[in-house]
């Protein structure tokens, strides 16, 4: 291999925009359904899918599911409408705060917290963060939270803890995918899924949350690549340049300090060196990072794999029927 650089992820944009609608128009096909429904949160994944599923399938068989929460970021939805409005498409708004509440998403979620802060309530806000990863050290999370004064306070997260918090937020993902199944199911639509081949890869998604879907039209594609995409298609200059967020925690919160060992951009190229045979030592030089870190970043793509394998299966069976599954 020669030197190693981000120019192995450049794309052949109106090449890549023809093959995805011809893959969408056939599995529709197949699937015997008149058009896609997704969710569409204002990010660059979920506004270049509804875009190129807009360009192959006409606006009119898509359509757009805004579903904020009362912890959902402000922008989210006025890009999502932003999004909808100029690529004409239908826009249903579901706010899903009351089936979160009714739920307990909210109050399972603050029981745990309250375990090591013991003052924390609905005037607080919080978020998971990543502890000593990228330092090239065993992952462990530390819980952020904020109290009404604005302070931040940080304590490490015991295992238990870190699940019930995870498990209670779950409940955001699978609700909003419950909705999309059931306006699919209305309309004799399919879902449209939209994570990236960096999410799709590390098990970066809920399963039978976010994971679940349809259609995947871009899990092939670095978040690099999606980025290029949206450019190509025309997409609002914020989304086009939005940095990408979990939109799941009350505190603004990326997605490299939840769960990458590098920020998107970096992922993306150790990603691509990890699977065409580039050494530690060759990404290190593309990164300005060191050989040592270079090794753990390439160890940690691999224990996400192991770790997250079972989110892409489908449910196991004593014997097959010869249908086939995908994950």
């Amino acid at each position: 291999m020669g030197e190693l650089s981000s120019r192995v992820l450049e794309l052949d944009c109106e090449q890549e925009v023809r093959r995805i609608g011809d893959f969408l128009r056939g599995a529709l096909a197949r699937m015997h359904r008149r058009g896609v429904v997704l969710g569409l949160s204002g990010g660059v994944d979920s506004s270049v899918c509804a875009a190129l599923a807009a360009r192959a399938l006409g606006p009119q068989r898509v359509v757009a599911l805004l579903m904020p929460e009362r912890e959902s970021g402000a922008a989210s939805t006025r890009l999502g409408e932003q999004v909808a409005r100029e690529l004409g498409l239908r826009c249903l708004h579901e706010d899903i705060t009351p089936a979160l509440e009714a739920l307990g998403c909210y109050a399972r979620r603050d029981q745990a917290i309250r375990e090591l802060f013991p003052d924390y309530g609905g005037d607080w806000k919080s978020k998971l963060a990543i502890a000593e990863g990228a330092a090239g050290r065993v992952h462990f999370f530390d819980l952020v939270v904020q109290d009404p004064r604005g302070q931040l306070q940080r304590q490490r997260l015991p295992l238990q803890a870190y699940l019930r918090i995870v498990a209670a937020t779950n409940f955001k993902q699978r609700v909003r995918k419950n909705l999309e199944y059931h306006h699919a199911d209305a309309l004799n639509y399919a879902v449209l899924g939209t994570p990236n081949r960096l999410e799709f890869d590390q098990g970066f998604f809920v399963k039978n949350g976010d994971g679940a879907a349809d259609l995947k039209p871009i899990a092939h594609l670095y978040k690099t690549q999606v980025y290029a995409l949206a450019r190509h298609l025309g997409l609002p200059r914020e989304v086009c340049e939005a940095q990408p967020t979990t939109d799941t925690y009350s505190l603004a919160q990326g997605q490299d300090e939840f769960y990458f060992a590098l920020a998107w951009p970096q992922m993306d190229l150790a990603l691509w060196a990890r699977d065409h045979g580039a050494t530690p030592e060759q990404l290190a030089g593309a990164l300005g990072i060191e050989a040592a870190q270079a090794r753990h970043v390439y160890a940690d793509i691999d224990a996400k794999r192991r770790g997250t394998a079972y989110l892409h299966w489908p449910a196991l069976r004593i014997e097959a029927d010869g249908r086939g599954a995908g994950a």
